[in-house]
């Protein structure tokens, strides 16, 4: 299964391991186990420290493994043969296991160990989301910290029983002894947000009693990311306070046009862009939601939603935006069980089904592609009278046999038995007559809202709910600015966000300068040799 190359990159891998594990592996006469035998039966002839263990006789998933260490069972298991996006995990899970350290901070590793209670959490995933993979990782750390804490890593094309008995049409989706814990991307800190009750007040006091910062961005995607760096380089205090560091990227798959970057992962792209943030002295503050935004003659304050508040000398707002709504009856009443906003990650989901995809712009018609290689039949409905995606792309489109494109579409309601969708109204703006599409799966591609309902009332926003910015990225509010997907700035790419941020950091830095001179204040801005 694995090619001279990789076997070559997974050996100098394993040679990092320094002690013994047992990968346990349950399986029957099926292909799927035999492919998994093969699978596992390759990784352990690179390294002496792995035994391959294979059962029959018990009641594990099958096919399925653990990942163990001889006499300990560590709680890792993938029902599931862990190849595209989740090799990585695979991969992570046998180096810890060996005796790998965790790239955790210290007082986390502890919080984890001190976890009260007994968790069993079953993951359900596809081996093409790439939101997936971080959610997978996390929970297997967790597990391998905390005996009481055990993880099973379940791909959903694979066991499409339990997809279907459990009625899962969204992922990852996170089970917890039983119950749907959540579902998206988290990592270890929103796993122990949730799980750890007293963690929200502790990390609230800790915010509140930093000292103020000279530039505080609220917001960790490009933008906030570049804001961060161009500010840290003139030597004044930096803080970074996100919902979750990488915004909207970490949602996307696949980045072909940054600038000097030929082709990349979104997932990966944002890990490059915090391990550049902290190469400086920048104080991130991660999984914190701004909630308000309090102007002051001398300190802005930022409020959180855990209680905490942060204040600085100015603010950079860069909280991105997120995929638009349709604003039809049955959209939020089946959102994931049914109504969806990524086919890379829910696609497989709705293997052999009918599905449709709303929006004719790019987005949209990728994702009629990459779901008519999965689905049975993708029909497209877009607003307008004709397409608005790249000529090159609907080429594609309609070359495919099983894709249909209706224009002139109004969606009116996206219907369903009350557990799932089972359809989708809209109306021929030509013609006026309603028509109605059985199917179980619907895509929303229609572009983006920003995320300002937060700022509604204290600064200029457009009709459209985006912050009004100058030339140099100045809000109404002076000392506040504003970068990226979130501002009136034409053309939401990456690329833009990355040169507004750093172009709001320059401007915050000339303010900070030209106010501590008007207020006769001495200069609290160290600028570099």
């Amino acid at each position: 299964m694995l090619d001279v190359n990789l076997k070559n990159q997974l050996q100098a891998y394993l040679e990092k391991i320094t002690q013994p594990i047992e990968i346990v592996a349950s399986i029957d006469d099926g292909d799927k186990s035999r492919e998994l035998s093969e699978l596992l039966n390759e990784i352990a002839a690179l390294s002496d420290r792995i035994t391959l263990i294979e059962r029959r006789d018990d009641d594990e998933r099958k096919p399925s493994f653990a990942i163990n260490r001889p006499g300990q069972d560590l709680g890792i298991r993938f029902a599931a043969i862990p190849m595209g996006h989740e090799f990585t995990s695979l991969v992570l899970a046998l180096l810890q296991a060996g005796g790998h350290p965790v790239k955790l901070d210290d007082d986390v590793i502890e919080q984890i160990k001190n976890l009260d209670g007994d968790y069993t959490f079953e993951t359900y995933m596809s081996l093409s989301c790439q939101n997936c993979p971080e959610v997978v990782q996390s929970l297997n750390v967790l597990a391998l910290l905390n005996p009481r804490i055990r993880q099973v890593t379940i791909d959903g094309a694979l066991f499409q029983n339990e997809v279907e008995e459990r009625q899962i049409m969204a992922v990852p989706t996170v089970y917890l002894n039983g119950e749907v814990f959540g579902q998206g991307r988290m990592g270890v800190a929103e796993f122990l947000a949730k799980l750890d009750s007293g963690a929200s007040k502790r990390d609230a006091e800790k915010l509140s009693a930093k000292e103020p910062y000279d530039v505080l961005i609220v917001g960790g995607g490009p933008a906030g990311a570049a804001s961060a760096v161009y500010a840290a380089r003139k030597g004044v205090r930096t803080g970074v306070v996100a919902e979750r560091f990488g915004g909207q990227v970490l949602d996307t798959l696949a980045i072909e046009n940054f600038i000097s970057v030929k082709e990349t992962e979104g997932p990966k792209f944002a890990a490059a862009l915090e391990e550049h943030v902290k190469a400086y002295d920048v104080d991130i503050m991660n999984v914190q939601r701004a909630e308000a935004l309090v102007p002051g003659s001398k300190l802005i304050e930022v409020k959180l939603a855990n209680g905490g508040t942060l204040k600085s000398k100015s603010v950079i707002l860069s909280t991105g935006a997120r995929w638009r709504e349709v604003n039809v009856p049955g959209e939020r009443e089946y959102r994931n069980h049914g109504v969806a906003y990524c086919p890379h990650c829910d696609g497989p989901l709705f293997k052999g089904k009918r599905v449709s995809v709303i929006g004719g712009g790019n987005s949209g018609v990728e994702a009629a592609i990459d779901l008519a290689g999965i689905v049975q039949h993708v029909t497209l409905l877009e607003f307008a009278p004709e397409l608005r995606a790249d000529a090159i792309l609907q080429r594609k489109l309609y070359s495919l046999p099983n894709v249909t494109v209706v224009t002139q579409a109004q969606t009116t309601e996206i219907t369903g038995d009350g557990q799932k969708v089972n359809g989708i109204s809209y109306k021929d703006r030509q013609s006026g007559e309603q028509h109605h599409i059985e199917l179980e799966g619907v895509f929303v591609q229609i572009g983006l809202v920003p995320n300002t309902e937060w700022l509604k009332g204290t600064i200029a926003l457009s009709k459209h709910g985006e912050i009004e910015v100058d030339a140099r990225g100045q809000t109404s509010i002076p000392g506040v600015f504003a970068a990226g997907d979130v501002t009136t700035v034409p053309y939401k790419q990456i690329v833009i966000a990355a040169g507004d941020g750093a172009k709001a950091a320059l401007s915050a830095f000339d303010y900070l300068i030209r106010s501590s001179v008007e207020t006769d204040e001495p200069a609290t801005v160290a600028v570099p040799a």
